[in-house]
């Protein structure tokens, strides 16, 4: 029997090649538009759903008075401790889609070309107003597209509510009955329809994967017996896209619906794992920790906190594991950037007061980052997709954005960054400058000349529209002052809290000092004081409004 000795050239060749297969996993490819070796970082971007700062344990909101943390998230605590804390970070518009538009294409909302934006802008009288109306149209470059151009597989996964997807209406899909039998094969076969509809317009806007998705709020679905939270099953198409796409560079969009309503505890944590939008799954998802409901419950009583929602959040909390798990087995973590961000700040939701624009976000990658564990440099949501561009070695379409790369910040290098944030949604724009912030709202002159009858037809129809999705009137006033959001007496669910609560919400200018007066009770606008102050930001605002679509009389 002859025995082969390999020579020591030969072997050392092997080593290296079974080396070589070992790290490359994930590991990325030469940038096209580099000649020097550029390592291609992959992207997991998680974006939650209504958050309230009191969620985050390594905040003074977010803690006890004897600064222990208020809530059970590891997975949280951990981007604090290893990754960035976006200090000064902010959101153009608060509310769910266009916060999504702006993250998705980098650019403001008012930008939009979707049919019903366009129409409602003409309607307006030329002005754009920005609510849940400013969709991406299929086909249109956004994250997904442009990370494709890199050569890289990107998914899509859980809340939609920003790719516009008009297939899902027609033939085989029209709306179901709010009381409708998911059970029911007419029903199902519907569910399906829209379903695979939705799909191909995700895909057909930059994304190879497209799954577990939910095209609106669970609650605003349109049948009552599928408005569930399902994080569990959001959480497995995170999973299941990293386990098929590990071994090429990759760049994951996944949207959580938590912490966002239904969070009566049966519609979300207790809730059947089977429910979903796409119907009620023969088996449920198992990427988390099971039993799923008793799992949440015992790890919440052990830990001893108290307080409505801690499952929900230890439940959102628990999806983000889920991808750092993924990440770790499948032996691409250290060589993935994950970006966690709040999709608007919640007290103001639906206005442009700070309790609606100041959000939060962590930036995480192995190792960290030479800024720190805190970025006090400013940053707004516009920001990521160009950042992230820059991250993986982009040259060609960082300029092409509203939004700025925060890169060199992140690395400490010298960086010039915004000197002013710009702000709009619904009939109102804002910009904030040295500390100052200069408020306006305005509404097309027909609307202000309304009739009690127009009022009263006005508000008639918008309860109307609530009601066919289960929801309540919000007002009962025809006589009530308009939303800022929505152009209706008493305003809208969204912006219902501002409406009561905020002291200025129906003057249409505004002033503020930010440094001494951050919740923005005291109105400067008729302060002799501050008139270059204020002459100063409606230039600056001027500048903003005047560089996009549509117009905004000042």
């Amino acid at each position: 029997m002859k025995v082969f000795v390999l020579k020591p050239i030969v072997l050392l060749l092997i080593v290296s090649l079974i080396y070589t297969c070992k790290t490359d996993k994930g590991k990325g490819v030469a940038d096209k538009n580099d000649s020097s070796e550029i390592t291609k970082p992959n992207v997991v971007f998680f974006i939650a759903d209504d958050m309230y700062p009191w969620m985050f344990n390594n905040i003074p909101q977010g803690q006890s008075e004897d600064g222990k943390p208020l809530n059970l998230t590891p997975s949280l605590d951990r981007l604090a401790k290893e990754g960035v804390w976006l200090e000064n970070m902010k959101v153009v518009s608060p509310v769910c889609t266009p916060s999504r538009y702006n993250v998705l294409t980098g650019n403001y909302a008012s930008r939009a070309t979707n049919e019903a934006f366009i129409g409602f802008t003409e309607k307006n009288d030329g002005q754009t107003v920005i609510q849940w109306n400013s969709y991406i149209v299929p086909g249109q470059p956004t994250m997904g597209t442009y990370f494709q151009d890199l050569g890289y597989k990107t998914g899509f996964v859980g809340k939609n509510h920003i790719i516009e997807s008009l297939s899902q209406v027609g033939d085989g899909g029209e709306k179901p009955e709010l009381d409708a039998d998911p059970t029911d094969p007419k029903v199902k076969e519907g569910l399906e329809y829209r379903y695979i509809e939705l799909q191909k317009d995700i895909k057909r806007s930059g994304f190879d994967y497209a799954d577990k998705l939910y095209h609106n709020n669970p609650n605003w679905l349109g049948i009552r017996a599928l408005a569930y939270q399902n994080m569990d099953w959001i959480a497995e198409g995170g999973v299941e896209f990293i386990d098929k796409y590990s071994n090429e560079p990759f760049m994951l969009y996944i949207a959580s619906t938590l912490p966002h309503a239904p969070l009566k505890p049966e519609l979300s944590w207790k809730a059947d794992r089977r429910i979903t939008p796409r119907g009620i799954l023969d088996k449920a998802p198992t990427v988390l920790p099971q039993p799923p409901v008793e799992s949440l419950k015992k790890r919440i009583q052990e830990a001893g906190y108290q307080g409505k929602n801690r499952e929900n959040l230890l439940w959102l909390d628990d999806a983000v594991g889920a991808l750092f798990k993924k990440l770790e087995v499948e032996g691409v973590l250290d060589n993935t950037i994950v970006v966690f961000f709040n999709d608007h700040g919640q007290d103001y939701k639906g206005t442009l007061y700070e309790g609606g624009v100041n959000s939060q976000a962590f930036i995480w990658k192995k190792g960290g980052f030479k800024a720190g564990n805190v970025l006090e440099a400013p940053v707004s949501n516009v920001d990521f997709l160009p950042t992230l561009l820059d991250f993986a070695g982009d040259k060609t379409n960082l300029d092409k954005f509203d939004g700025k790369s925060f890169k060199p910040a992140l690395e400490a290098k010298a960086y010039q960054g915004r000197t002013s944030f710009y702000h709009e949604l619904g009939y109102a724009r804002a910009v904030v400058k040295d500390g100052f912030k200069y408020y306006a709202v305005r509404y097309p002159k027909w609307a202000t000349e309304f009739t009690f009858e127009q009022r009263k037809d006005t508000l008639q129809k918008y309860t109307a529209f609530r009601e066919s999705f289960g929801e309540h009137a919000i007002s009962n006033d025809p006589n009530a002052p308009y939303g800022q959001l929505e152009m209706v007496p008493g305003g809208g669910g969204a912006e219902h809290n501002a409406y009561v609560n905020h002291p200025n919400f129906s003057s249409p200018d505004q002033l503020y000092d930010l440094k001494n007066d951050p919740k923005e009770q005291n109105n400067l606008i008729d302060n002799p004081k501050y008139s270059e102050i204020l002459e100063e930001l409606k230039n600056e605002l001027n500048d903003y409004t005047k560089s996009l679509p549509g117009k905004f009389n000042l």
